[in-house]
This record gives C-alpha cells, sequence and structure tokens, in this order.
C-alpha cells in the first residue's frame, strides 16, 4: 500500500476545485481519525441531511444544496432562493431564527422546480418553524421530510431567579424576601409545562403619627398593600386584596428593580399647641405594582393625610377633623383604607390610622381611635398580619384612652409619651400623641418600612 504524507492540498490555480477521487472509489477514515471543518459542509451526510450554517441570515439569499440556513425576520419578510436545476437527493434547510416568521414570512422561491408537486413559491409563516425539504424528481419537486417548531423542544420548566433573602416553602416554592432596596434578576422564565408567574406581595411604609403637647395628635396611616391571589404557587392562604382583578405576574429573562418604602418621619411636639405633622410613607414598587406610602397622622386640629390607607384626624375642642382618604393613588382591589375622625371635648380623642383591610377607628370625647386592622397571608408559608394603622391619642385623659396600634404592625397612641413607632418591614402607621395640660413635649411614632416578596413554583 502507498502512502502519501504532506501537509496541504491545493488547487492548482487560486480559488479552482480539487476533486478527490473519481465515481465509485471509497475512502476509509481509521478509527480515532478526527475531521475538522471550519467552513461549509455541503453534501454530507446520507440523502436528507443537511449541515447548518449557524451564521443567521437577515437578507435574500440562494440557498446551496446540502446546507441548512437560520432565517432572522425580525427587520422583516425575508425571501430564500431554492437551488436552481437541483439533482434528486438534493436537500435545504430553513429554520426561522427569532421567532418571527408569523409577522414577517420567510418565502420560499421554487427558482424553476415544483414544491410538493405544485409550480409556486411556498411560504412558511409560523413562528419557530423549521423544516427540511429534499429534492426528489420533477413532478414532485422538493418535498419536506422534517418539521418542527421550538416550542416542540422548551427550556427550563420552571423559573429560576436570584435577589434578596430566598427560602424554600411548602416543599416546591421559592419565596424571595426584600426588607430593603434589590433587584430579582430572573434567569430562566420556565415554561407553561412548569411555571412562568410569579406571586407577590407588595407593602410601602407606612406614615408617622403627629406631635402634640396639649392635644392629640392623628395617627399614621398604614403603607398600601397589594398582593396576588396566590394561584400562580401553590394556593396558598391570601388577603382579601389578592383578588380579582389581582392577577400572578408573568416574568422574562431580566433584572426587576425593587423598591421598599421608607417608614415616614414622626411628627414632633414644637410648642405648646404647635405640634408637626407625620410624614407620608414611602412607595415599594416590583414590576407594574406599585403600594403608596401610608398617609400622614395630623397635628392636632388638622385633617389625617391621603396615601395608601389615611391618616387620622387630629382632637379638637369642638368639630370633628376627617381622617385621611385610603387608597390614593385608586387601586382594585383597594390598597387600603381611610383614617379615623377626630373627635372633641373633653378628651379630644384623635383618630386611628388606616389599615390594609379595616378603617381608622374615630377618635372621640373619651378615647383615641383604634388603628384599622392590616392584611393577614401565608406567602411566605407562615400566616402574618402586615399595614395595620397606628392608634389615635387624648388630650386631658389617661394612659388607657389611647387608641391600640392596629394588627399588623401599627403602633399605638402615646399619652404623654412618644407615640408607638409602626414596626420595620410590615408598612404599619405610627401612633399619635397627647397630653394633658402643661405637659411635656413629645412626638408620634415613626412608620413602619414596608417589604416586598415574590413567590413561584421551582419544581414539581
Amino acid at each position: 500500500m502507498s502512502e502519501i504524507k504532506v501537509n496541504k492540498i491545493s488547487p492548482r490555480t487560486a480559488c479552482g476545485t480539487t476533486t478527490l477521487g473519481d465515481s465509485g472509489d471509497t475512502f476509509t477514515i481509521p478509527a480515532g481519525v478526527t475531521i475538522t471543518n471550519s467552513g461549509t459542509a455541503a453534501g454530507f451526510g446520507a440523502t436528507g441531511a443537511a449541515s447548518w450554517d449557524t451564521t443567521a441570515k437577515t437578507t435574500g439569499f440562494t440557498a446551496v444544496d446540502g446546507v441548512g440556513y437560520f432565517v432572522n425576520t425580525t427587520a422583516g419578510a425575508i425571501s430564500v432562493t431554492l437551488p436552481l436545476s437541483p439533482a434528486a437527493g438534493a436537500v435545504i434547510g430553513v429554520s426561522d431564527y427569532a421567532g418571527t416568521a408569523d409577522t414577517n414570512n420567510i418565502t420560499l422561491l421554487r427558482n424553476g422546480s415544483n414544491i410538493a408537486g405544485v409550480a409556486a413559491d411556498s411560504t412558511i409563516s409560523t413562528a419557530g418553524l423549521a423544516v427540511t425539504l429534499v429534492y426528489v424528481d420533477v413532478t414532485r419537486g422538493w418535498l419536506v421530510t422534517d418539521s418542527g417548531i421550538q416550542s416542540d423542544a422548551p427550556g427550563p420548566l420552571f423559573i429560576t431567579a436570584t435577589g434578596g433573602t430566598i427560602s424554600t416553602v411548602c416543599t416546591n416554592y421559592k419565596v424571595h424576601t426584600f426588607t430593603g432596596p434589590g433587584t430579582f434578576t430572573v434567569c430562566s422564565a420556565g415554561n407553561p409545562a412548569g411555571s412562568t408567574t410569579v406571586d407577590y406581595m407588595v407593602v410601602a411604609g407606612g406614615a408617622g403619627g403627629g406631635g402634640a403637647i396639649t392635644t392629640g395628635s392623628g395617627a399614621g396611616g398604614a403603607g398600601g398593600y397589594r398582593e396576588s391571589p396566590g394561584t400562580a404557587s401553590g394556593s396558598y392562604s391570601v388577603s382579601p386584596l389578592g383578588a380579582a382583578p389581582a392577577v400572578a405576574l408573568p416574568v422574562s429573562v431580566q433584572g426587576y428593580a425593587i423598591a421598599v418604602g421608607a417608614g415616614g418621619a414622626a411628627g414632633q411636639g414644637v410648642t405648646p399647641g404647635n405640634g408637626t405633622p407625620g410624614c407620608n410613607g414611602l412607595a415599594s414598587t416590583f414590576s407594574s405594582i406599585t403600594s403608596a406610602g401610608g398617609g400622614r397622622g395630623a397635628r392636632e386640629a388638622d385633617a389625617g393625610g391621603n396615601g395608601g390607607s389615611g391618616g387620622g384626624g387630629g382632637g379638637i375642642g369642638t368639630g370633628t377633623p376627617a381622617g385621611g382618604c385610603g387608597n390614593i393613588p385608586a387601586t382594585t382591589p383597594a390598597q387600603g383604607t381611610n383614617g379615623g375622625t377626630g373627635g372633641a371635648n373633653p378628651k379630644q380623642g384623635s383618630g386611628g390610622g388606616g389599615g390594609a383591610t379595616v378603617v381608622g377607628g374615630a377618635g372621640s370625647g373619651s378615647a383615641g381611635g383604634a388603628g384599622g386592622a392590616g392584611a393577614t397571608s401565608s406567602i411566605n408559608g407562615t400566616p402574618t398580619a402586615r399595614a395595620g394603622g397606628g392608634g389615635g391619642s387624648v388630650y386631658n385623659g389617661a394612659a388607657p384612652d389611647v387608641g391600640a396600634g392596629g394588627a399588623g404592625g401599627g403602633g399605638a397612641g402615646g399619652y404623654n409619651i412618644d407615640g408607638v413607632n409602626g414596626t420595620t418591614n410590615t408598612g404599619g402607621g405610627g401612633g399619635g400623641t397627647g397630653g394633658p395640660p402643661g405637659g411635656s413635649l413629645h412626638d408620634g411614632g415613626a412608620g413602619g418600612s414596608g417589604i416586598v416578596v415574590i413567590r413561584y413554583k421551582f419544581q414539581n
């Protein structure tokens, strides 16, 4: 057996053609030999097999026998001209690269040959479709031998993501908890056979209660509370605020900025009869969901502030100062409730802050209004109340006359002491404050910061 050893075989003329052997010859490739192709391979393999060119085509072109093409129609429709005068067994592959063929079609120009026995061009108009065509004979021309769409070979079944504090609940569900700003980064968007949507709970910062010295100041309203129905991740127990039209959110591969609203600052007792109102809480956001900060607690004789839940009205000798309006701006379901009205003599009880599900209690001549109750959800695997309103206070009364904080982190009112702060990461409103004639200056309670919780299915 003769043997030739060379480093390179080239055609005699530049860009010419080199023929290996004659028709009927057999070339044997021994075991262990590796053949590397850095160019375009055409006509290799069994009849009907194409070698795919992985550089996507973005403009019209003429196909070559034995090659498959990825066609990107993102910018517009593209025509693929089939080979002229093909031999029996010629093969072409065409795949919709970007999944846009339904909008911008791929047209197969027959170039003189029939397609499926018809003398007409053919159109690919299904998103993600890939076809292999083999030329059979003059009568039938090009016939499809293989076809499929990308969704037949889906990516990962379930959502995967990073960000926040991650825990596993109910075996198959991940929970991401954000107690401060961060990013919920979706690494895989899943598919309908696994999971494609996330449940959420977004609670804004609660408002601060008003400050005072000799009158009752209103309590802070709870931060706005918004929640999905829980159907995307295990049908856990949700609050009434997860009712329709609230829905779980679809996600895509990207980073979602998370804002967690701070609680509003407490109002201060400045001089007798001249306290300052509390400050509104700040909003919390995730994706398309924004919850508004709670409405401030009033100073003395003023009305409460508007917000996710409204702040309580202040106490006054005669009259009933209004509580602030909740669910501002409006959402459906409502993200909160109104604050309670202030009361008159003899004790000038101030109004309680609104909670997520219950309005703030009205102040009266004998007591401060209680904070409205918040909402309870098991999104993190444990039933937890959040977004309770702060409690109102009184003038010329006693400590037992103050309003209790609403369930879900609302701070109680204070008498001759500062109001109680709303609980951190609940969105609870701060309590109002008040005192006896000649008492000392006191501040309301600060609002509690908010929280964002995201939950999804990550396995079966």
